[in-house]
């Protein structure tokens, strides 16, 4: 059984100096708590705790350990701490005309990139340009034995077989702390416009598909129940023929509108109520489901607002041929993720054994056991 006594000595570098390496201390808490078996949850500025299930354990704050290591803008590759803030790292993109491909939601002002990526969130821009796990190229961590591994590096070819590095994104902490990251960034596009259409939920998925098999320079499209929304990306040329081919209406401050789709700041998502979250292939139909939803993705990403119990909702989205997560929620914080098939959850529990044999690391964060 797991001891749930209070840790000894509570790791906390949230004041610590801008551009401090806490590896080490990092690697004796880990090692320390796995002696006496004592769970960590593992912290950074929390701007994402709603998501996932609930974890328990003596807090590991990990925002000390920050600031970005090395930046090579004409390799596109930039290596940060996992405590640094996504401001800044945007900010140092920005500087030099980059960005990150996936347009990560900071759901708060000291969201950090090791946080980001151990949710495996992105942005409107996912479809077009790659998701967050697709822009890892390396990660160094501490395992549940208070071990420093490395896995992965800076260049894109420097995997043979089963990349691990990436493996940890979306793993919600249960792997490992992240200690530094390596990723892939995009140049910052020329010029943008945001296009709208008045289209019925039908009509928008199927105008969206056919969209998606051309060369049209797009970087992001959703439906509010009752506009389809395009953001063209490119060079000027480029996106005054699209502009005339396409027609529709320029939205004005459309930088502000995908701004707020990404941060959930649209109307859509305010109020009480259960958020729900749906992958499905890009051209299934809506869920069969009472509510009000919203589509990004072109199609892939459907977000639902309904009180229909949760086992209707996964069945749907099986239905549907995808998956179904409880985003958010005013309930308990148990039963978020839909099931995994046998096979798949078995995979999922060797590999929490494997990288963190006593299950101190976020314990239940993802699933019960893992």
């Amino acid at each position: 059984m797991i001891d749930c006594t209070p840790f000894p000595i509570l790791l906390n570098m949230s004041a610590s100096p801008a551009g401090q390496d806490s590896s080490a201390a990092l690697c004796a808490a880990v090692a320390a708590a796995a002696r006496t078996r004592v769970p960590l949850c593992i912290r950074g500025s929390g701007s994402k705790a709603f998501y996932g299930r609930a974890a328990e354990g003596q807090t590991l704050d990990v925002r000390g350990h920050r600031g970005i290591v090395h930046y090579e803008p004409t390799e596109l590759v930039l290596t940060a701490r996992a405590g640094t803030r996504l401001a800044e790292i945007e900010a140092a993109l920005a500087e030099r005309g980059q960005m990150l491909a996936f347009e990560p939601p900071h759901f708060g002002p000291d969201a950090t990139l090791g946080g980001t990526l151990a949710c495996g969130l992105s942005g409107p821009r996912r479809p077009w340009s790659g998701s967050a796990r697709d822009c890892v190229l390396g990660v160094r961590i501490v395992d549940g034995r208070g071990e420093m591994l490395r896995f992965g590096g800076e260049v894109m070819k420097n995997v043979a077989g089963f990349d691990i590095s990436r493996l940890m994104v979306g793993a919600l902490g249960g792997l490992g702390v992240l200690l530094d990251i390596s990723l892939k960034v995009l140049p910052l596009p020329e010029a943008e416009i945001t296009l709208t259409f008045e289209l019925p939920e039908d009509e928008a998925i199927a105008t969206a598909q056919r969209w998606a098999g051309s060369c049209l320079p797009l970087s992001a499209v959703c439906h509010d129940g009752t506009r389809l929304f395009a953001r063209l990306a490119g060079a000027e040329a480029a996106l005054r023929e699209t502009r005339r081919v396409l027609g529709g209406e320029e939205l004005a401050h459309g930088e502000g509108y995908w701004g707020d789709l990404r941060e959930q700041r649209l109307p859509f998502f305010a109020g009480d109520g259960d958020l729900w979250r749906l992958s499905v292939p890009p051209a299934s139909p809506a869920a069969d489901l009472p509510g009000t939803r919203f589509i990004d993705w072109g199609g892939a990403l459907r977000w639902l607002k309904t009180d229909a119990p949760a086992e209707a909702v996964f069945a749907e989205a099986r239905k549907l041929g995808g998956h179904a997560t409880l985003f958010r929620t005013c309930a308990s914080a148990n039963g978020r993720f839909q099931a995994l098939p046998d096979k798949l959850h078995a995979l999922h529990v060797q590999l929490k054994r494997a990288f963190d044999p006593q299950g101190i690391l976020n314990p239940g964060r993802l699933y019960p056991d893992c």
